[in-house]
C-alpha cells in the first residue's frame, strides 16, 4: 500500500500514481465528506482520456465518461444518498461489475457486501483546508 500527502497542485501526479499501481479495475473511494473523492475522481476520468466533465452522480447515483471518439473509459457511482443494498441492485450494479472499464466508486461502505473480491481500497484523510493525505 502506498501513501502520498498532496494538494491540487500535485493530484495530477497522484492520479497517475493510482492508475499505474491500482490491483482492480474498481476503485472504492473512502473519505469523509468534502475531503476531495470527487475531485480526484475528475483527474483520474481526465488522465484516462475522458473528455466528459467529471462531478458527483449523488442525484443519479451512476455517471459515465467517455473519450473523444466516444469509446466508454469509465463509470463514477456515489452512494451517499442510498438507502439499501436493494437500491443498488435495483440500478444492475451487478452487471457494471462485469464491465471492462474503470469503476470509480464513492461511499462504497454503503455497499461494502456487493463489492467484488480484489477491489482496491483509496482511503483519503484531511490534513489541512488544502492539503491531503491518500492511502492505497
Amino acid at each position: 500500500m502506498g501513501e502520498i500527502i498532496y494538494n491540487q497542485k500535485t493530484i495530477v501526479e497522484v492520479a497517475r500514481s493510482l492508475l499505474l499501481y491500482q490491483k482492480s479495475p474498481l476503485l472504492a473511494f473512502y473519505g469523509a465528506m468534502g475531503v476531495g473523492k470527487t475531485t480526484l475522481i475528475k483527474t483520474l476520468v481526465n488522465e484516462l482520456g475522458g473528455i466528459d466533465l467529471g462531478h458527483s452522480p449523488s442525484f443519479g447515483l451512476v455517471n459515465e465518461y467517455h473519450d473523444k471518439n466516444g469509446n466508454l473509459l469509465a463509470y463514477h457511482f456515489d452512494f451517499y444518498r442510498i438507502n439499501s443494498l436493494e437500491e443498488a441492485l435495483d440500478i444492475g450494479l451487478e452487471e457494471y461489475f462485469s464491465s471492462d472499464v474503470h469503476l470509480f466508486i464513492e461511499w462504497p461502505e454503503k455497499i461494502e457486501p456487493l463489492l467484488p473480491e480484489g477491489y482496491h481500497k483509496v482511503l483519503l484523510y484531511f490534513i489541512d483546508e488544502t492539503t491531503r493525505r491518500i492511502e492505497y
